[in-house]
């Protein structure tokens, strides 16, 4: 059985795109061979970098969306996520939405994150670790 991962905002993003043909292959691999785990804050990223960075069609980026939440678990932020990512920012030093993505893959019991943002191989808990994909 696939690992269950918490799937970050870039890896969609390099997914969707073609410019980068290398990084589309790895995030098509990652999200074909991982039981996916996004959450709203990730859904509302990738709407606001499809929008201001990569000027997509409405219809485009909504049947997008509607692929990634028909085919990864979808995580709700709630009150008590926000909470506990304060603890986290505090504890690791990481910003304040990335901390948000770190608890709710924690909240949804990932093994691993996928992010090309965050320190390539940190384990966070003793049970979450992060992956940068494009590390070489």
């Amino acid at each position: 059985m696939p690992d269950k991962a918490f799937i970050d905002t870039n890896i969609f993003i390099y997914y969707q795109r073609s410019d980068n043909p290398q990084k589309q292959a790895i995030a098509k691999s990652l999200l074909e061979n991982n039981n996916c785990v996004a959450s709203t804050q990730v859904i509302s990223e990738i709407s606001n970098i499809l929008t201001k960075k990569y000027p997509t069609l409405e219809k485009e980026i909504q049947l997008f969306l509607q692929d990634i939440t028909e085919f990864c678990e979808t995580r709700i932020i709630s009150k008590s996520l926000i909470f506990k990512a304060l603890k986290l920012h505090f504890k690791y030093k990481y910003s304040f939405y990335d901390s948000l993505i770190i608890t709710t893959a924690l909240e949804a019991n990932c093994d691993t994150l996928y992010s090309e943002d965050m320190q390539n191989g940190q384990i966070i808990e003793n049970t979450l670790r992060i992956v940068n994909p494009f590390a070489g």
